[in-house]
């Protein structure tokens, strides 16, 4: 047997372009880096030195601080983690079921239940009508509350992935409902697998929506039920408090210790993101095939 070893030559514009390449994404990683660091930084090395990739200080007081509520931040952290899950579930059940509806051409009225959903993408009704229709459906001081208010799927994301679906051949449909599937079997069996990429663009969508939202805490829950808040809000009460506390020390010219305002803002960003950037790997393969696709089919 004769083994012929194809040694791959040595080509100038590739190498250039990995060297390109490779510091860019390093670039990008310096603010990640440098909240890192600033984030276990002493604040009064802070406020003397600024921000600095080399902590002249090493402290912690930041996070103990975030964590010394009790299991409150915990607690925020396994609800956000359980509505952005079950949110982003269901609105993706609801938008794929009603992309597939609307990209049957079976289906009577299909362009006019279109113009409906698109209606909301151009007007909105306000924020009055939104709090008495979740007030009316109970949604108050529940796990619901931070769930089905931001149920109602983004018209963007439906022709999104209508878009998508219109590119599968109306082949497939035909071929199954001869073989006696229903609409449920098709969407579920046939559909929903092919639509992997452009769900996953959406999906992430949804997961950011989700994990980034503190409006239905303030709106939908009282203090009262304060093991019902996110993480998001819990953070950004924290963050008020400190900064309240900043200039209370400003006001009577206290000098003996320094509230982490800095070193605090930095904290709530990487626990904040933690989750998000494990989703983002996982999804990335997915996210630009499904972005480009989805929105140029028609």
């Amino acid at each position: 047997m004769i083994v012929i070893n194809k040694k791959k030559k040595f080509n100038i514009p590739n190498f250039l372009i990995s060297i390109f390449i490779l510091s860019f994404s390093l670039i990008c990683l310096l603010p990640m880096i440098l909240t890192l660091m600033v984030s276990i930084t002493d604040e009064s090395t802070i406020m003397r030195n600024g921000y600095s990739f080399i902590p002249a200080k090493f402290s912690l007081y930041a996070y103990k601080l975030m964590f010394s509520r009790g299991s409150s931040v915990v607690t925020g952290y396994m609800i956000s983690i359980f509505v952005t899950v079950v949110g982003t579930l269901l609105a993706l059940i609801i938008t794929s079921l009603a992309a597939y509806t609307l990209s049957n051409k079976n289906i009577k009225y299909r362009n006019v239940l279109s113009m409906i959903f698109f209606i909301p993408m151009v007007f909105s009704a306000g924020i009055v009508p939104w709090y008495l229709i979740c007030t009316k459906l109970g949604l108050r001081n529940n796990i619901a509350a931070l769930i089905i208010p931001s149920l109602m799927f983004n018209p963007f994301n439906l022709f999104l992935v209508r878009n998508f679906m219109g590119g599968i051949p109306d082949s497939l449909r035909e071929s199954a409902t001869i073989d006696g599937a229903s609409d449920f079997t098709i969407a579920f069996r046939i559909y929903m697998p092919l639509c992997i990429p452009v769900l996953a663009t959406v999906g992430l969508f949804y997961a950011l929506g989700y994990w980034n939202d503190w409006w239905n805490a303030i709106m939908l829950i009282d203090n009262k039920f304060k093991s019902l808040y996110p993480i998001q809000y819990l953070l950004l009460q924290l963050k008020s408090q400190i900064s309240m506390i900043k200039d209370m020390m400003y006001s009577t010219n206290s000098t003996s210790s320094v509230a982490p305002a800095e070193s605090l803002k930095m904290a709530t960003v990487i626990i904040t993101i933690g989750p998000i950037i494990l989703l983002y790997p996982l999804l990335q393969r997915y996210y630009v095939k499904g972005l480009v696709v989805g929105s140029v089919k028609e």
